[in-house]
């Protein structure tokens, strides 16, 4: 009878842990599902397609470039001093490479409760101001920078046209000196471009991203 009653007390004590386990486990489901989300793109996986509202008004989309061979998907915005100094540079991007089938879409990701900078109307004031040749799109809800995973202002994402399909040739810096485009040694998402318009493997597909964090609705 005794040994009958350990092994129950170790039965049951053996069901609780299971069950305990199991718990655990399902709770942890939901967070790693959040980490993959957060996670974004890597360079071969493909982007999918957004809708956003451009400074004009209207509602862009990559498969509105019907010509397009290839985009540079630019998250940026209005009041960080990272992305004030490559503003001129984004516009040089898109000039040079835009006639050749890789357009600049520049994304606002920011929060405008979080950063009033960054609200819609400053952004037409901004855009106009600094005579952007190119979409400035608003990231309304905080739906797509997540997905591409920019983490940054600003923050590069080169994308190719392959069978209907955007695939991520690039993800990073737009070179590798914010402060002064005069001391820049390494042209990365102009290098990207290049190589993609050749028809050659791009040599640098990552580098660090150096900006403002972005910012998100409390």
């Amino acid at each position: 009878m005794k040994n009958l009653k350990i092994l129950a007390t170790a039965l049951i004590a053996g069901l609780g842990m299971l069950s305990f386990t199991s718990v655990n486990k399902d709770e942890n489901k939901p967070q790693k599902e959040i980490t993959a989300v957060a996670k974004g793109y890597e360079v071969g996986d493909e982007a999918t397609d957004f809708k956003l509202k451009n400074i004009d008004g209207k509602m862009v989309s990559l498969s509105d470039f019907k010509t397009a061979k290839g985009f540079i998907v630019i998250f940026t915005c209005n009041h960080c001093p990272y992305a004030k100094k490559y503003e001129d540079r984004i516009i040089e991007l898109d000039k040079k490479y835009k006639s050749q089938g890789y357009p600049v879409i520049a994304i606002n990701p920011n929060d405008p409760n979080a950063q009033p900078e960054d609200g819609y109307k400053q952004m037409i004031e901004r855009a106009k101001q600094k005579g952007f040749t190119f979409p400035y799109l608003v990231d309304e809800g905080q739906k797509i920078y997540p997905q591409y995973g920019a983490t940054k202002t600003p923050h590069v994402f080169i994308l190719q046209k392959e069978n209907g399909k955007n695939i991520v040739k690039y993800i990073g810096a737009i070179d590798n000196n914010y402060d002064n485009p005069n001391d820049v040694s390494e042209y990365y998402a102009q290098d990207a471009v290049n190589s993609l318009i050749k028809g050659e493997p791009v040599k640098t597909t990552k580098s660090v991203a150096i900006g403002c964090t972005i910012k998100v609705k409390k």
